[in-house]
């Protein structure tokens, strides 16, 4: 593929170069910079735009200057966001965030794009934009610029699908916005559900309780960018989402499933003349600590739970005190990723009950951050109690561990669903916090039901590995990425390029 590469390159009288422009927040960054180098090594020049409030943590804690600067086709730039803070964005100022990027940042980025430094009048014009699918104002101002765009979505297909592409359904139905208490009432209207998903299971800004007025607008603003756009990308593979994925290209016919991302990635790289070395994969905005792979180092395979809610989601001090006692009572040995500011109103260790902090001392690792996906694979991990985003999600599944689910927001409540009843991976307790609960859901993905999710888990595993293999589905998706990249830039910018 990468003869062919060359070829449609050598044809090009403007030199490809694409601009990714991620959420900025831990995940979608993650991503995309994996995306950028994927790309990168294909010999496309890549600008990645990142806000200034998350690029600050992540050269403060990840390699990725040293890094990327084998790829002299390589740059990032930084835009200002408005944000005056200096800790990441947790799950309860996404707004916030947003009402920041629209009112700071899109403007800066229009005339960024239409007659600035990016622009087509500069010297080096970008020839093929991919933004946050969020960010439906990008997709407008590439439009305006005449400047072909593909989306990239950062959560699941499952949640796009059910909570955003037919939103204006479930809006008809009288399902969104939820109100009242029959969140077990199922949903009729998504083509391709089958009754899987109840009102519970949609996405979390389905819930009008304490969400801003416009976060349906948001969106439904989302939804229609993207089917405005050349193309949508996804971190997923073809036989994991096949239930929808028929389904959403009736909507966007252009889908490339380039996932599971994370192993695409250092496959490729592992393919490339000159490998990068392995501890120069971090894209964190938050400091790893690398002890817990010794200690994990000190356990017997499959028998510790590894406990993560990600970079955004909080927990209450009750809920989390819960969860503590549902681990120790598990009998388990667990490994905790306890973000700074994951606790609301804090929580000093001291105040712990003693017998919770004797009991950790015994059998417990209690961390600030992670390396996730270098956790998921130590063969000491049986099961991972998550919050369920989509990062976590196909991370877990890709290892065949069996997960735990604990939703907080966003896609997570449709992924818990998936998770539980479509692909029978895992427990989905979510709306619920509760020691019995919790320590009876760790012992039967770990033990009553180990067997039962061992086969599932494997199969979904096995079939993740076979899609980034040179001749799988997401091998060739990335490859028809790059071949269209390579033609939408040798486009004239006169029209919509149809792919």
């Amino acid at each position: 593929m990468a003869q062919n590469h060359q070829q449609i390159n050598a044809k090009n009288t403007i030199e490809p170069h694409v601009l990714i422009f991620p959420l900025p927040l831990q995940g979608p960054v993650n991503c995309a910079l994996k995306l950028a180098e994927l790309l990168c090594l294909s010999g496309i020049h890549v600008t990645f735009l990142n806000t200034e409030h998350i690029h600050r943590p992540l050269l403060r804690h990840a390699p990725v200057l040293s890094r990327f600067s084998r790829y002299p086709n390589f740059r990032f730039e930084t835009i200002p966001d408005g944000l005056g803070h200096q800790d990441p964005v947790t799950g309860d100022r996404f707004y916030e965030l947003m009402d920041s990027v629209h009112s700071v940042t899109k403007p800066l980025f229009r005339e960024m794009m239409v007659s600035g430094r990016l622009s087509r009048k500069s010297e080096r014009p970008v020839t093929v934009m991919i933004p946050d699918g969020v960010f439906s104002f990008a997709v407008d101002i590439a439009i305006e610029a005449s400047i072909p765009v593909v989306c990239f979505e950062t959560i699941s297909p499952c949640s796009l699908w059910t909570s955003y592409f037919n939103l204006p359904m479930l809006i008809e139905a009288g399902d969104v916005p939820i109100k009242g208490n029959d969140l077990d009432k199922v949903i009729t209207c998504v083509p391709g559900m089958d009754h899987i998903i109840r009102r519970r299971d949609l996405a979390s800004f389905c819930r009008s309780d304490g969400l801003p007025d416009h976060a349906i607008e948001l969106s439904l603003k989302e939804a229609h960018a993207i089917s405005r756009a050349q193309g949508l990308i996804l971190n997923t593979f073809e036989d994991l989402d096949s239930r929808i994925l028929p389904h959403m290209r009736n909507f966007c016919p252009n889908i490339y499933t380039i996932g599971p991302l994370h192993t695409l990635h250092k496959n490729r790289l592992m393919a490339n003349p000159t490998p990068a070395e392995k501890t120069t994969l971090s894209n964190s905005v938050w400091k790893e600590d690398l002890t817990c792979i010794s200690w994990l180092d000190e356990h017997e395979p499959k028998t510790v739970i590894y406990v993560s809610i990600g970079s955004l989601a909080i927990m209450t001090v009750e809920q989390m005190v819960e969860i503590w006692y549902g681990l120790v009572n598990s009998g388990k040995p667990f490994l905790w990723v306890r973000r700074p500011g994951s606790i609301r109103g804090g929580y000093e260790e001291f105040r712990a009950p003693t017998e919770l902090l004797a009991r950790t001392n015994e059998t417990g690792c209690i961390v600030e951050w992670a390396p996730q996906e270098d956790v998921l694979a130590h063969p000491a991990i049986g099961g991972f109690l998550t919050h369920s985003g989509w990062n976590s999600t196909i991370e877990s599944l890709t290892e065949g561990v069996p997960m735990v689910c604990w939703p907080y927001v966003a896609d997570q409540q449709v992924n818990s669903r998936f998770v539980g009843e479509v692909w029978k991976i895992g427990v989905d307790m979510k709306d619920t916090c509760d020691r019995l609960i919790v320590e009876k859901a760790v012992r039967d993905v770990m033990d009553s039901k180990e067997n039962i999710y061992s086969q599932t888990t494997n199969t979904l595993a096995n079939l993740a590995k076979e899609a980034i293999t040179n001749t799988g589905s997401s091998s060739f998706s990335l490859d028809r990425l790059i071949d269209d990249i390579l033609v939408m830039s040798s486009t004239q910018p006169e029209g919509k390029v149809n792919m």
